[in-house]
């Protein structure tokens, strides 16, 4: 008697599944978004329109003067820019963030490539595939030079593919060189971030102008710089102790007016060391430990020696800069505020204080106007100057250029205009109070520029690495090619003939790999130059 049971069958017991974190989930997922080829390519392309304000707006850590005319021009832009840090976009948060992603992004890239590359370099060859006639190039060799797997091998390596023999197979492949480039070249792109990211930190620069003469010595202070700034790494003290006095500058010009050679020559005072002499020109720049002096420019500082009512004289050295012409026509200022002080109360009026401005000629039309310099050096020089008394605005406390008068003091009426004269060296000009100003000559001056990057020899290097690698990527194919001995028709290896089957199969679009493969065929047939000079040899 069968019976049946009739109870339900109890389900074969399932491991729980366990549960994902999703905190650990999303952070997975993020890092991989974050390192992929697409987010880095988009955060290289964000990167490059972040810099274009850097381009076009000035930058406080460039030309703060620049800056401060700006928010003058533009009074209702400028303030908004500012906010989103328009005028130091290579500091600002948002361009920083852009930059540690894509530094981040790019390590995410590499590493794993990296990995896969060196595996693949430690592989052996693929096996070949069971039908070559499937392949791109095919080609059967009936009677070829080389009739064995060896012989075949010994072929290729001459020609520098990596080869493997199994059995009556020949396996071969070349042009790793181009995920080699490729590698090299992401590296590079991190290794420049880096160095840019270096030089941003640590890096520190500053300009000035640097009059001829002991009295115009210039030590390497923060304070001593017309404009200078320092990475947030970088305080005032990490600049390197020096001192440069400027003792000559000499240019030479073609007829035309072009220069054809700038030379300064310098004396350096370090701490510890006796003073020495060095000169420096524009591409040649004066190494002083790790900062580089450059020479940026030159010009001309008149000697205006004026002497007040009441015999009192004094003498100004102040650069005056270049307009822009190609005859080195110079314009500026000289400043004489504490003129007119009374001897016997020690007291000035606060309307007799003097300025002139005007033009510096180095060589001077023969006749009016004088307004622009015919040549570039010193052949004719003069001074062509307007005279201003009263109040100059300096006591106010009213930041203003050096080589400018205050506009608004004169457009006011606090400032007057006395006169105009054109005085060569040695000419005196005497003003309607009895005063006089002498123009005595001139001195050459020299604008420095002092930089230190720590960066800068990795991004040389990294630039060079860069773009070999880059040539590697573009230039080099991955191809393979395989090579299968069979014996004759009906019979054993022994009995005749071997028969050489080829095949050849680029990993990559390679328009030459057809001629390739049928000289790799003829030189295993013994048909290439080469084969026929090594059986010509053994003959």
């Amino acid at each position: 008697m069968t019976t049946v049971d009739d109870r339900p069958s109890t389900p074969p017991a399932q491991t729980p599944r366990r549960r994902v974190n999703p905190v650990l989930a999303l952070l997975r997922n993020s890092w991989r978004q974050l390192t992929s080829m697409r987010t880095a390519l988009i955060l290289l392309f964000l990167l490059a329109i972040a810099a274009i304000p850097g381009s076009v707006l000035p930058q406080r850590g460039v030309n703060p003067e620049r800056v401060n005319q700006w928010f003058v021009d533009h009074p209702d832009l400028a303030p908004r820019l500012n906010q989103i840090g328009a005028f130091e976009v290579f500091g600002s948060v948002w361009f920083s963030a852009i930059y540690l992603l894509l530094f981040t992004s790019l390590i995410g890239c590499i590493l794993p490539r990296a990995r896969d590359h060196v595996r693949a370099l430690r592989m052996r060859p693929p096996a070949a595939p069971r039908r070559f006639d499937r392949l791109p190039q095919h080609a059967v060799l009936e009677t070829p030079a080389a009739a064995d797997p060896e012989a075949i091998a010994a072929v290729l390596r001459r020609r520098r593919w990596r080869v493997t023999v199994r059995g009556n197979e020949v396996s071969a492949e070349k042009g790793y060189l181009k995920e080699t480039g490729n590698l090299l070249f992401h590296v590079s792109l991190v290794a420049v971030l880096l160095g840019v990211a270096l030089g941003s930190w640590y890096g520190w620069h500053g300009n000035r102008i640097l009059v001829a003469g002991e009295d115009n010595a210039f030590c390497n202070t923060r304070q001593q710089y017309a404009e200078a700034s320092l990475g947030p790494r970088v305080d005032s003290s990490d600049l390197p102790p020096f001192c440069l006095t400027l003792e000559k500058f000499e240019a030479d010009y073609l007829p035309s007016g072009l220069a054809s050679r700038y030379w300064a020559t310098v004396t350096v005072d370090e701490p510890g060391g006796a003073e020495r002499t060095a000169g420096f020109s524009v591409n040649s720049p004066l190494r002083l430990g790790s900062a580089n002096v450059y020479l940026l420019g030159n010009g001309y500082a008149p000697l205006l020696k004026y002497t007040d009512k009441y015999g009192r004289s004094q003498t100004s050295e102040a650069p005056f800069l270049r307009t822009g012409d190609s005859n080195a026509t110079e314009e500026g200022v000289a400043i004489f505020p504490d003129a007119n002080v009374d001897p016997k109360t020690g007291a000035r009026a606060p309307d007799q204080q003097i300025a002139f401005d005007g033009l510096y000629l180095p060589t001077a039309p023969e006749s009016a106007p004088y307004v622009s310099s015919q040549y570039p050096a010193e052949r004719n020089p003069a001074v062509n100057l307007t005279a201003y008394r009263g109040n100059l605005g300096l006591d106010a406390g009213i930041p203003g250029s050096v080589y400018a008068l205050d506009r608004r003091q004169i457009d006011d009426g606090k400032l007057k205009e006395i006169g105009t004269k054109l005085l060569r060296p040695g000419e005196k000009w005497t003003l309607d109070d009895g005063s006089t100003l002498e123009f005595v000559g001139t001195k050459p001056y020299i604008t420095i520029s002092v930089r230190e990057a720590p960066g800068q020899t990795l991004l040389l290097v990294a630039s060079g690495t860069l773009l070999l690698g880059l040539m590697g990527s573009l230039f080099a194919r991955r191809r393979r090619v395989w090579f299968r001995v069979s014996p004759p028709e009906g019979g054993s290896p022994t009995s005749g003939s071997s028969l050489v089957e080829a095949g050849g199969l680029p990993r990559t679009e390679h328009p030459g790999f057809a001629d390739e493969f049928a000289q790799l065929v003829a030189a295993v047939s013994g048909d290439a130059p080469d084969a026929r000079r090594a059986r010509e040899g053994d003959d």
